[in-house]
């Protein structure tokens, strides 16, 4: 036995366990062109000086103090920046800030600009006609499945009538579910470029350059490969009977 850190992770309730396992065996036998098909999104916080995390670093026997292995902090965190932002199997979706509190109608603004921008790009935006006819059946057709989590923003009222009148199925996702959610890994890989920097961003205006930057970069054989887990995540699940998984 060794002492040893515990991990942080949502917690899980018997409800939770069962939802996500209810998810995992509806999705157990989806093929990698079923994964293709979904827009997988989620929101994070990137602070401009450091994270909120632990940082860990190489350090030499009796060395004292010094730039190198200190944490320089400030009083209030410095600020921050919150990120929304979307990725499909063929590359990096649009990334938008999120200036003051997110709500309903601010999350609609963003699925209509950034969203529907990302699907133009991947010419995977639904015709004129199709959208009429599908508003009329209330129905969903198409090659687009979007995720998104539970948040009360993204099931409000407001943002089901803009999945709706935009012909946009949604798929039902299972509660405190982020290793489920492949985009979470991408959100680690630019927190770690953007630590990377020598010096902190000056400002806001700098950190989302830098944001911008990093997100661009992203190659879309990340995503594809992120993508391709997602067999192995849900199978996880099923052997954990829906707690806990290493992703």
């Amino acid at each position: 036995m060794k002492s040893a850190v515990k991990k942080k992770r949502p917690l899980l309730t018997a409800r939770h366990s069962k939802e996500r396992l209810d998810y995992a065996l509806k999705h157990q036998y989806w093929t990698l062109e079923d994964w293709k098909k979904v827009v997988w999104s989620d929101e994070t916080k990137v602070n401009r000086l450091g994270s909120d995390g632990r940082k860990w670093m190489w350090k030499k026997q009796g060395e004292g103090l010094s730039n190198r292995v200190v944490e320089g902090t400030v009083k209030f965190g410095g600020g921050s920046v919150m990120v929304w932002g979307c990725m499909l199997w063929d590359g990096m979706g649009y990334a938008a800030r999120i200036d003051g509190k997110m709500d309903a109608e601010l999350y609609c603004q963003i699925l209509d600009d950034d969203l529907r921008a990302s699907l133009d790009y991947y010419d995977k935006s639904q015709g004129s006609f199709l959208i009429f006819f599908i508003i009329l059946s209330n129905c969903f057709v198409g090659d687009v499945i979007f995720q998104q989590d539970n948040d009360p923003k993204h099931i409000s009222k407001l943002a089901k009538k803009w999945f709706v009148d935009h012909g946009i199925e949604v798929m039902k996702w299972p509660p405190q579910s982020p290793d489920l959610n492949p985009i979470e890994h991408l959100w680690c890989q630019i927190k770690k470029q953007l630590a990377g920097y020598e010096t902190p961003p000056s400002g806001m205006l700098e950190l989302w350059e830098r944001i911008e930057k990093e997100w661009d970069a992203i190659p879309s054989s990340v995503c594809q490969n992120l993508i391709e887990s997602m067999p192995r995540r849900v199978e996880a699940v099923l052997k954990a009977k829906g707690g806990y998984t290493k992703y």
